[in-house]
């Protein structure tokens, strides 16, 4: 099905091409025919508007408003060719304002295109939005990739509530990112048991980029302090076989924190998070604290401290 749309797409171009050439033909052979008596026009009407002040001021006013129009329109467009340019050596394919139904839409069809049968890789901050929602943009990609490597913020840690406590938002704390991350983790596990290859890893120091690889495309966005990232702008890379393209530099971001031994895996069998040294061979797990009863005192409320009998110090 793929391959015929293909071919049918691409013989839609060939005529497309063929019938744009044909009609440059035909205008310029209409203007070649009619260029004498246009001459004898015009020479017909300068004639009457030299014996017209009025009319001869007017047209020169006009031309060179005209002129000058065009000459800004022909410095434009060779700074916009500049910035064309060197946005392809960076490799940036788009830009896309995060807000507004359409851009949503049109970021999440692209998205889907382009990691559906693909190995993705993701980090992000607690993937609920991106994975679990329905509506997030990498939802029918988790379910249809080849292999999925995903790097989340673990929710437990320092940064995590630096985090929280960095947004104004009353909705976002400590708890509720612990409480996304578990629902991503669900998602994950429910994965696992389909047979799907998933991995992941729970980082614990501050995010900083929010990072998509699907095939030849990353996507990127910036986590600014105290906003959410689905306020900010979305931009994408290509890979172009260039040393200098920024697809090769965060694709080898990615790669550098994957393979950091400071950051463990999530084991989606036994809840644990393990540490490996560098050449691979484990070193220790440590339990993951799943739900609100096993986190760590710092993110229990009061009551939860005065349950258990410990004190808020």
């Amino acid at each position: 099905m793929d391959q015929r749309f293909t071919h049918v797409r691409q013989l839609f171009s060939g005529v497309t091409g063929v019938l744009y050439h044909m009609v440059v033909v035909a205008v310029s052979a209409g203007l070649a025919v009619s260029l004498p008596q246009l001459a004898q026009t015009f020479l017909r009407y300068w004639s009457a508007i030299e014996r017209d002040k009025v009319a001869l001021v007017t047209s020169e006013v006009s031309v060179s408003i005209v002129l000058i129009v065009c000459i800004n329109y022909v410095r434009h467009s060779i700074t916009d060719r500049k910035l064309a340019r060197t946005a392809m050596h960076a490799g940036i394919r788009h830009v896309f304002p995060t807000t507004g139904a359409r851009a949503r839409r049109r970021i999440r069809n692209l998205k889907t295109s382009q990691g559906r049968a693909k190995h993705i890789m993701v980090i992000g901050s607690t993937g609920y939005h991106t994975f679990v929602d329905p509506s997030g943009d990498l939802h029918p990609v988790i379910w249809k990739c080849l292999e999925a490597k995903i790097m989340l913020l673990n929710p437990y840690s320092e940064a995590a509530r630096t985090r929280a406590m960095a947004i104004l938002d009353s909705v976002i704390t400590p708890e509720s990112l612990a409480e996304q991350v578990n629902r991503t983790i669900e998602l994950f596990k429910r994965l696992k048991a389909g047979q799907k290859s998933v991995r992941l890893k729970l980082y614990s120091d501050p995010p900083h980029v929010k990072l998509a690889i699907l095939g030849e495309a990353i996507w990127l966005q910036h986590y600014h302090t105290g906003l959410d990232v689905h306020s900010m702008s979305e931009y994408v890379f290509a890979q172009n076989h260039h040393d200098y393209s920024l697809y090769t530099l965060f694709y080898q971001y990615f790669a550098k924190r994957w393979e950091s031994s400071e950051i463990p895996e999530y084991d989606l069998e036994t809840d644990e998070l393990v540490y490996r040294a560098n050449n691979g061979a484990e070193i220790r797990r440590e339990r993951y604290p799943m739900g609100t009863g096993n986190a760590p005192s710092m993110f229990r409320t009061p009551m939860q401290l005065a349950d258990l009998g410990l004190q808020d110090r």
